[in-house]
């Protein structure tokens, strides 16, 4: 009887787990968008963009083409969300992020359609560059802290 009892209490988890209702995984990355301020949850759509590019350029060498479609498709959505947290009246550099994404969006459109990975490369590098000033000025902020990223605020990236 006792068996049957955990049998079934094994189930349950193993479903539960395969829903991700208690894989600590998801919690653990729940949790961290829950309580990140603006600009980590920036960083980490970066890290997303950026992860997809390099598993769509190992998709194209593995000639696995609708993958890397998949990929690319996941990172241009990634781009769109940065296009949608920016607050175009705060200034020239919003301005200029728009600009700069819907240029990326561009590039990923065209190796979406040649499969050639010039494109991915070329917005991986911008990806990168941009990732690292998020980093710096999402560490001076602690979580939660979204003051400095305030539509009515510019956000000091001179250092």
């Amino acid at each position: 009887m006792e068996n049957k009892r955990f049998s079934a209490y094994f189930s349950e988890c193993i479903i539960m787990i395969k829903q991700n209702k208690t894989n600590p995984y998801e919690k653990y990355k729940e949790t961290q968008i829950k309580t990140a301020n603006q600009g980590k949850l920036i960083v980490m759509l970066y890290d997303g963009a950026i992860k997809f590019l390099n598993q769509s350029k190992e998709s194209i060498d593995a000639n696995k083409i609708e993958e890397a479609h998949n990929k690319i498709t996941r990172t241009q959505d990634i781009i769109m969300e940065l296009i949608l947290s920016l607050h175009l009246e705060a200034g020239p550099i919003a301005k200029k992020l728009y600009n700069l994404y819907l240029y990326m969006n561009q590039r990923l459109m065209e190796e979406n359609m040649y499969k050639k990975k010039d494109p991915i490369d070329e917005v991986l590098k911008l990806l990168i560059d941009l990732k690292e000033v998020w980093d710096q000025i999402a560490s001076q902020y602690g979580p939660g802290d979204d003051k400095a990223f305030n539509k009515n605020q510019s956000i000091n990236i001179s250092s």
